[in-house]
């Protein structure tokens, strides 16, 4: 959604709610990862949070205008930043591979989302984990999702987004959002979901090498959105 150069900085000011970052935070401090794999890092919010917390962070997002917000927001310099797709990560032997936000859904084919665990399993060390969040397909949450806001963005002045559903065909949900500038322009933003039950999600882990660990609720969308703590597989 972020890959043009005009919206990519406008993440953080629409996502500004970020309450779950500490919770992954903190699922690296519970497994002492000295090494975090931050798949789909976006702009970076997370990486920066883990670094700064002493941990070598590698953060990979296909999206090369999302790379450069997060490079610029990166004042330490020492997180490595790697644009590559997510069915080709690179092998850094990580404590701990991170997904949050919408990241495990834009996977939409069954064979897609098993090459990603299948890239997430090898780029880290044996024994180790990997966490990631993915929303309930039985609370429906796209349907909260259309509606009109708009923002204050330092450059751009007054920024509106609309967000409407364009296809509704579960567990396929697609939505486009258009963003108006204050200079007139608009762009348009394409996007599609794929929303798994818990059972599909727990069959893939398996089959790629995972052991569940635990399920747990979002501490930001209770009853929302299912957390996995997952090891791999000796």
């Amino acid at each position: 959604m972020f890959a043009h150069p005009r919206l990519a900085p406008l993440y953080d000011a629409f996502e500004s709610d970020r309450a779950d970052l500490t919770a992954y935070v903190e699922i690296a401090d519970e497994f002492g990862a000295a090494r975090v794999l931050d798949v789909g890092c976006g702009t970076g919010s997370l990486a920066i949070l883990l670094e700064e917390t002493g941990r070598t962070v590698v953060g990979t997002d296909p999206a090369e205008a999302s790379l450069a917000v997060a490079r610029s927001k990166d004042s330490s310099a020492r997180i490595v930043w790697v644009r590559c797709d997510a069915t080709i990560l690179p092998t850094i032997a990580a404590d701990l591979a991170v997904m949050t936000g919408n990241v495990a859904q834009v996977f939409r084919t069954d064979e897609e989302w098993t090459r990603v665990l299948l890239s997430v399993r090898a780029a880290l060390r044996p024994g180790t984990h990997f966490a990631f969040e993915t929303r309930k397909p039985e609370r429906r949450a796209w349907e909260r999702w259309p509606g009109t806001t708009s923002v204050e963005i330092p450059g751009e002045g007054r920024v509106e987004r609309t967000d409407e559903l364009t296809d509704v065909s579960p567990p396929l949900i697609s939505f486009r959002s258009t963003y108006r500038f204050a200079d007139g322009d608009e762009l348009t933003s394409e996007s599609t979901l794929r929303f798994r039950t818990r059972e599909e999600i727990e069959t893939s882990l398996a089959e790629a090498g995972f052991e569940i660990v635990e399920v747990r609720e979002a501490p930001d969308r209770p009853d929302e959105e299912h957390v996995f703590i997952t090891r791999r597989a000796d």
